[in-house]
């Protein structure tokens, strides 16, 4: 049987040697004992598959800056957007509340965006209804503000123990944690122009 040419031979002895050095450069001892990290907590650890990874934020086209909905800390926190789209929220390393941290919650708060529980219309169920109905926004609206200019009306006292009032008890307000201080405001004023005193916030802002 004839030998293949020396050419071939070399090639495949070198290949060999390639393959050879490569397995022995993919032990993380290997490269412990002659890189750059003796110690074995960086680099030398790191598997192929690791080091090809990415984190999901690379792609993102922007980042835009953001207050945790939940509790009143108000935690910042960082939407990253691609192609018009929510991919992933995060802790704001600039927010001087947080530094960056976000609880449970507030790391899961992606949900609200992308779930696919999150209702994007108004449902209304009618008085001794068993269904749910669907409701444009501008009627919902109207029906709201119908239904506060009645109970404002209904509720009124223009005077107690003959002491003048100008009130309405038909209405109160009661604010969520994540109101800011501005927006309390503003709903302060609003509702006590229209006569109400039962104004209250569950945080205490």
């Amino acid at each position: 049987m004839a030998e293949p040419p020396r050419e071939n031979r070399d090639t495949e002895r070198e290949e060999h040697v390639v393959g050879v050095r490569t397995w022995i450069g993919s032990w993380p001892v290997y490269r412990q004992l002659t890189g750059t990290d003796p110690l074995g907590r960086g680099a030398a650890a790191k598997s192929g598959p690791t080091a090809r990874l990415e984190p999901r934020v690379a792609r993102a086209d922007r980042v835009v800056k953001s207050v945790c909905p939940y509790c009143a800390v108000g935690c910042g926190q960082n939407v990253y957007v691609q192609d018009g789209k929510v991919t992933q929220i995060e802790g704001d390393p600039d927010s001087p509340i947080s530094r960056g941290r976000l609880c449970p919650k507030g790391a899961a708060s992606l949900q609200l965006t992308t779930g696919g529980a999150r209702e994007h219309q108004v449902l209304y169920r009618r008085p001794h209804g068993t269904e749910w109905e669907r409701l444009d926004l501008d009627t919902a609206m109207d029906m709201i503000a119908d239904r506060v200019i009645a109970a404002r009306r209904d509720g009124w006292e223009w005077e107690a123990d003959q002491v003048r009032t100008r009130r309405t008890l038909g209405i109160a307000s009661l604010g969520g944690a994540t109101l800011d201080n501005e927006e309390n405001y503003l709903i302060k004023k609003l509702f006590t122009a229209m006569g109400a005193i039962q104004i209250e916030n569950q945080a205490r802002v």
